[in-house]
């Protein structure tokens, strides 16, 4: 719990070695869904589903275009009666192309020099001057004009044309939204699942590739029994739990587990995430539910697991809404009717896995249908140690690794931190051109997931670094002195993430709860170095930040959650999780508010009090640490308890290691003497 401690979160490792079930393999399914979309009645062979009202409908638009495209003629350029009585004379009018139409005459000019360019030409007309220009232009072109008046739909559709296009685009619309239910769908996907189906040869991964949660696979058992062997549990009338939630910690291995048991039942396995139900359209997830569901039976018994299944599992009527037609909802209502209630699913078992089992909506799981809930855990000592041996299989150690002493220096890390710990440390050892991985490279590598990067390159001026080594110093002594604390691991002042320095404690073992010997001795630790630093420079800085806010965290949980206070007693007034409000909530008076916040300050004063009196009862042993710190930069626990005791460290300090690396790479090599041949002996010169 506290940020010195060195902890971080917990769960799974993996591997991606092959185990056996001893039963004869299934014909290999096809990649992707493994199944033929459903075909509609009455649809022709051959022809995708959901795919001839798109053409239609593109058909349709194109023609629209085209006769759009071509029935808009040229304006061309405006010219006179006479213009136009001119260039006939002159023979630059095509006498087969003079026409007569209800707005205008139209001819076109013949090309002039080198232009191979025709040109229309375009004598307007109105209802006071078409008969007279008419009639004249028959007698100039001696009746060779012709008439050419617009048809009596043309102006219809001009009026209409556009109305009817809208309506067609929303007939379009509304039918494809209306047949996404059967799998097409507007243009042929909306409504159509987004699952992955796998099988044991695609997952590649079963119980053997699991490690660190041992309960959890045992409860499972059941269901991998139950895919193999159906007609075992209905001898005595018994039903298989109709879905299973995970619940579990980022990072845990949730999914990791799903994948096993389809790998162990050797069964098809769907798998989707609950945000891929979701589109833009009202409708489409309910209709990818019930695309799931019914291909999931045609290939039972199967798994479906619904990844974040909190995406859509939300409780339903809480918080704020922006419309009476929630798209989430109706999502939630599909998944609710085809677990349980009109539509069965024998032989499908729905798995789905969450970090948000607070926020699930009751109807979700209740019995009949999320009827079991299995907790995946941050593994303890025993589960750490065993993924840590899982995930060094892929890398070469060292033979002085010790991994159950990273094991043990790793409370409440997760599977995930773990594997990336192992990850870590391979590259860090691969940089520095190293044969195998070493204990150094883990250790480094754990620090670095837990508060970030080491900043060796930065810089401080010798008053900072003064202040951060006396700030770490009363740390680290609280941390060796008093006995109900952790057992101190090292301190350094090296930056390291946002920290100007940090002191890690080894806890000697994984506590399911806190009590309060120990939470009072990490108060005090927290607050050593705010003490230190102030006697030692006779000033504070912010740099103890992050000590005020634990021990104004673990005093206020001490209060409203653990009962903790002699004062408010055996209550509990800490608000329910509010995340999904805006406003807090407080089941309590201002006067009970008031007497929170002055528990809350006593804690901290007591723990402040008694941390400055052990610093000044000890402030020699402060004061070695902290010179050390300064020529060390990095101080081990063996290295701090010498300090406490008065001895000294004989040991080169970090320049000297510089200075040593960079004359060895100055000095030439010794030149190397010649080779004598077997029995000789060198010569007296």
């Amino acid at each position: 719990m506290p940020r010195r401690a060195g902890t971080g979160e917990s769960g799974i490792g993996s591997t991606r070695q092959q185990a056996s079930n001893g039963r004869e393999p299934r014909a290999p399914r096809p990649p992707g869904n493994g199944q033929e979309p459903p075909r509609r009645p009455g649809a022709p062979q051959g022809v995708p589903p959901g795919r001839g009202l798109f053409g239609i409908a593109t058909i349709v638009l194109a023609g629209v275009l085209l006769f759009t495209i071509f029935s808009t003629v040229p304006r061309g350029q405006k010219i006179t009666l006479d213009q136009f009585r001119l260039l006939w004379t002159q023979g630059q009018i095509d006498p087969e192309s003079v026409e007569i139409r209800d707005d205008s005459v139209r001819a076109m000019q013949l090309p002039a020099g080198d232009s191979n360019a025709r040109t229309l030409r375009v004598i307007d007309l109105n209802t006071a001057t078409a008969k007279p220009i008419v009639e004249e232009v028959m007698k100039i072109t001696e009746g060779r004009a012709q008439s050419k008046p617009t048809p009596t739909w043309v102006p219809l559709l001009y009026w209409f044309g556009p109305f009817l296009l809208i309506l067609l685009i929303f007939w379009i619309v509304s039918r494809g939204l209306r047949n996404a239910s059967v799998g097409g769908g507007m243009l042929g996907s909306f409504g159509k699942s987004r699952h992955r189906m796998m099988n044991k040869e695609m997952t590649g991964i079963t119980f053997a590739d699991v490690a660190g949660i041992d309960e959890a696979k045992e409860e499972v058992t059941e269901i991998i029994e139950f895919l193999r062997n159906p007609k075992k549990f209905t001898k005595l009338g018994g039903r298989i739990p109709r879905g299973v939630l995970l619940v579990g910690e980022p990072g845990c291995g949730k999914t990791l587990l799903a994948k096993a048991i389809a790998g162990e039942a050797d069964v098809p396995f769907f798998s989707i995430s609950g945000s891929d139900f979701v589109e833009m359209f009202v409708g489409v997830g309910a209709s990818r539910v019930r695309d799931l569901f019914k291909q999931a039976k045609e290939s039972s018994p199967c798994i479906i697991f619904l990844d974040e299944i909190d995406a859509v599992g939300r409780r339903r009527g809480g918080g704020f809404t922006t419309g009476g037609h929630d798209e989430r909802e109706q999502t939630l209502n599909a998944i609710l009717v085809e677990m349980d209630g009109f539509a069965t699913t024998d032989g499908v078992i729905v798995i789905a896995a969450t970090n948000r089992q607070d926020v699930l909506d009751p109807a979700l799981i209740r019995p009949g249908r999320f009827d079991r809930q299995i907790t995946v855990p941050l593994p303890d000592l025993k589960g750490r140690l065993e993924i840590l041996q899982v995930h060094a299989k892929k890398v070469k150690l060292g033979p002085k690794v010790d991994l159950e002493r990273i094991a043990r220096g790793t409370p409440m890390f997760s599977g995930a931190d773990l594997a990336a710990i192992i990850n870590e440390a391979a590259i860090a050892a691969t940089m520095q051109n190293k044969d195998f991985v070493e204990q150094d490279d883990l250790e480094e590598a754990r620090d670095k997931v837990k508060f970030g990067r080491s900043k060796k390159s930065r810089v401080r001026e010798r008053d900072e670094n003064k202040l951060v080594a006396y700030h770490e110093a009363g740390h680290a002594v609280l941390q060796a002195l008093l006995p109900d604390a952790d057992p101190l691991h090292k301190v350094t002042i090296i930056p390291r993430g946002a920290a100007g320095g940090a002191t890690f404690s080894l806890p000697e073992k994984d506590r399911m709860g806190y009590g309060v010997k120990w939470l009072r001795a990490a108060l005090r630790v927290a607050c050593g170095g705010r003490i230190a630093e102030q006697r030692a420079m006779g000033d504070v800085s912010s740099g103890a930040a992050a000590d005020i806010a634990q021990c104004t965290r673990i005093a206020r949980t001490m209060i409203e959650e653990w009962g903790m206070s002699e004062r408010l007693g055996f209550v509990r007034y800490a608000s329910s999780d509010t995340r999904e409000f805006f406003m807090p909530e407080r089941d309590y008076s201002d006067e009970t508010a008031r007497i929170i916040d002055e528990e809350t300050r006593r804690i901290v004063d007591e723990a402040y009090k008694d941390a400055e009196r052990t610093l000044y009862e000890n402030w020699d042993k402060v004061e070695a640490v902290a010179q050390a710190l300064l020529r060390y930069e990095t101080l081990s626990a063996d290295e701090v308890h010498r300090l406490i005791r008065g001895e000294k460290l004989d040991k080169p300090t970090v320049g000297e290691l510089l200075s040593r690396e960079a004359k060895k790479r100055t000095e030439p090599p010794p030149a190397s003497e010649p080779e004598l041949p077997p029995g000789a002996l060198p010569s007296p010169a």
